[in-house]
């Protein structure tokens, strides 16, 4: 497709302003590490709530969601549950609160609190260094593949080259290019550019969901939805099987199904829940939703930056969703039908925006979806070398170097994680792909040492260290063992490999020393298994007050959970002009509101 020039000045404007953003407030990140990684804990947490709903807003999460939601439907509401999507529910009632308390700068850095400062500390700390190197070049790669295959259907200059003997293709090619406009400005302003380059990604971005919600709105009929999808489809809930039968529609989506594993889908939302409760109870895993949390000024403004992320992102974001699959499903069928077997769903995202959008707002709402890609691989390139600037290189390399040699190293391990991020995306098959091991496979080495290390007392660095290797190594091998079997199913496996590791390196070794345990526990104050270090704590303290909110806690969980799904079938119902069950849905997120209220964000004084 070739745009027009009215369409292409606006996006080079775009970038250029965002370049511009990043270089004109540089010299607030450049003062010290504090700066440059958390924005000197300044940033109001509304404007840091903006900057994470802009950071999970991604170009290649939305082409992915776009083909679910065609292929599956309302049922597709339940498939990012495989995240899982409600983990910023955990994180909003209490995890963010606890983090917070601890005035790290990092995930790793927070593990001093939990385990001391002793060889199981060091050892823990290097390898939730390496967990999140590793989740962020996948993320990376995952960024890298989907903004790639998005620029080609629109950009139709031939950009492929040959460099050291290798063929880099178009799509490679605009890649890399969105990729360094973007590395330019992060590595330059650190936080604040993040911050606030994603403020002017994210109206783009709401620009572009209105936009295409509008078209759908004006341009498709009810009657031409009914018309094209199968039995079924408007369904949100689902019996044991998944039941829908494309055969007199599009007879390859059933083949496309069938490779899912989702057919039995019963058993798939089982597994989802389980997995979901563990990953949330983990936490954030260490990447740029933990450093929001760490940037916030307070314990309770963490908790009000996680919940405002919720409120901003869902609604628009499902708005384009819904717009974009319905427009496919009217329209782009006589593509599909011609792709036979080999049926690409992540290219409805392009067909539809270049067949539908006018000139000027095309230019608009193609600077929204790039400025998508940018805000999340701008999270993730400064949430990385944290890591390794502060954890490794001002820990046990160079621990009295002044402030602007760890910015210069801070710019350096930058640009090192997106050049390795950009290689491995050279290799990945699909964007579908890269998801599945992110979410089952990866995530299951993480869980069971980041679930222990709030709820049991004798957990300790050994523990950590051991549970995590164990689970980041059983991440990239039993892939490989069980080789066409659905990543899901293998997600109890992994996490049963990670315990085992938890457990032998805990309970083969002593617990953390007491100052330790009741330095951490009297700071933090989770809940759960903590009883002896509690009345350690309470013998040298009769004042203090445990933590005694599980009950409340998970009674907001659960209401958050509704609520958050709640804002994700509004938009879709809307589109497909399902009115009853708007209804119903709207009446649920009102409820929800109010319980929130009452009994979360009235409570937020007391943190």
């Amino acid at each position: 497709m070739k745009i027009a020039l009215t369409d292409i000045t606006i996006i080079l404007g775009y970038l250029g302003l965002s370049v511009a953003i990043g270089f004109y407030i540089s010299k607030k990140a450049s003062q010290n590490l504090q700066s440059y990684f958390l924005g000197g804990n300044k940033i109001p947490w509304y404007l840091l709530g903006v900057s994470n709903a802009s950071g999970m807003f991604d170009i290649s999460g939305v082409m992915w969601t776009v083909a679910i939601c065609f292929v599956y439907g309302l049922k597709s509401a339940w498939i990012p549950w495989l995240w899982p999507v409600w983990n910023q529910v955990f994180v909003m009632i209490f995890l963010a609160i606890w983090l917070r308390r601890s005035g790290a700068m990092t995930g790793a850095e927070w593990l001093s609190t939990r385990f001391g400062k002793n060889r199981g500390k060091e050892l823990s700390h290097i390898v939730v260094v390496t967990f999140a190197v590793i989740s962020v070049i996948g993320f990376i790669a995952y960024g890298f593949k989907g903004v790639g295959k998005f620029a080609t259907t629109f950009f139709s200059y031939d950009l492929s080259f040959s460099l050291l003997g290798a063929s880099i293709s178009s799509a490679d090619a605009y890649a890399l290019i969105i990729i360094g406009i973007t590395t330019v400005y992060v590595v330059k302003g650190g936080m604040y550019s993040v911050v606030g380059t994603e403020l002017l990604q994210f109206v783009l971005m709401t620009f572009a969901c209105f936009a295409i919600g509008y078209v759908v709105l004006t341009e498709v009929s009810a009657e031409q939805v009914n018309q094209s999808i199968p039995n079924g489809w408007k369904d949100l809930w689902f019996g044991w099987n998944l039941d829908l039968d494309w055969s007199g529609i599009l007879p390859a989506v059933n083949n496309y199904i069938a490779n899912d594993d989702f057919n039995i889908f019963g058993l798939v939302v089982m597994l989802m829940v389980f997995k979901g409760i563990l990953a949330s109870l983990a936490g954030p895993v260490p990447s740029y939703d933990m450093q929001r949390i760490l940037a916030t000024k307070s314990p309770k403004e963490a908790a009000q930056m996680s919940g405002f992320t919720i409120i901003v992102l869902y609604m628009p974001r499902y708005l384009m969703i819904a717009g974009l699959t319905v427009l496919g499903l009217v329209y782009f069928k006589p593509q599909l039908l011609e792709m036979g077997d080999n049926i690409d769903f992540e290219m409805l995202l392009p067909y539809v925006i270049s067949n539908f959008i006018p000139t000027g707002v095309l230019g608009l709402i193609l600077a929204g979806l790039i400025a998508a890609f940018m805000s999340t691989f701008a999270a993730f390139v400064n949430s990385a070398p944290a890591y390794l600037v502060n954890d490794i290189y001002k820990n046990y390399i160079n621990p009295d170097a002044p402030a602007k040699k760890y910015i210069w190293m801070s710019y350096a391990s930058s640009i090192a994680i997106v050049v390795v991020g950009v290689f491995v995306g050279f290799f990945i098959e699909s964007i579908d792909s890269v998801t599945k091991w992110i979410v089952a496979s990866l995530y299951g080495g993480y869980t069971a040492a980041n679930v222990l290390k709030w709820i049991w007392w004798r957990f300790n660095g050994y523990g950590y260290f051991w549970g995590m290797l164990a689970g980041l190594l059983a991440s990239m091998i039993v892939p490989k063992l069980f080789v066409g079997v659905f990543d899901l199913y293998l997600y109890p496996l992994i996490l049963l490999v990670s315990l085992a590791g938890c457990l032998a390196g805990t309970l083969l070794t002593k617990p953390e020393d007491d100052d330790t345990l009741e330095n951490f526990y009297r700071k933090v104050r989770p809940w759960g298994f903590w009883k002896p270090v509690h009345q350690k704590v309470l013998a040298k303290d009769p004042s203090f007050r445990g933590n005694d909110q599980f009950g409340r806690d998970f009674f907001n969980v659960i209401v958050g959970i509704a609520w958050q799904m709640s804002m994700v079938v509004i938009p879709i119902y809307l589109v497909i002009r399902e009115y009853f069950p708007l209804t119903m849905s709207l009446l649920v997120l009102a409820v929800c509101s109010i319980l929130l209220k009452i009994f979360w964000w009235n409570k937020l004084s007391d943190q």
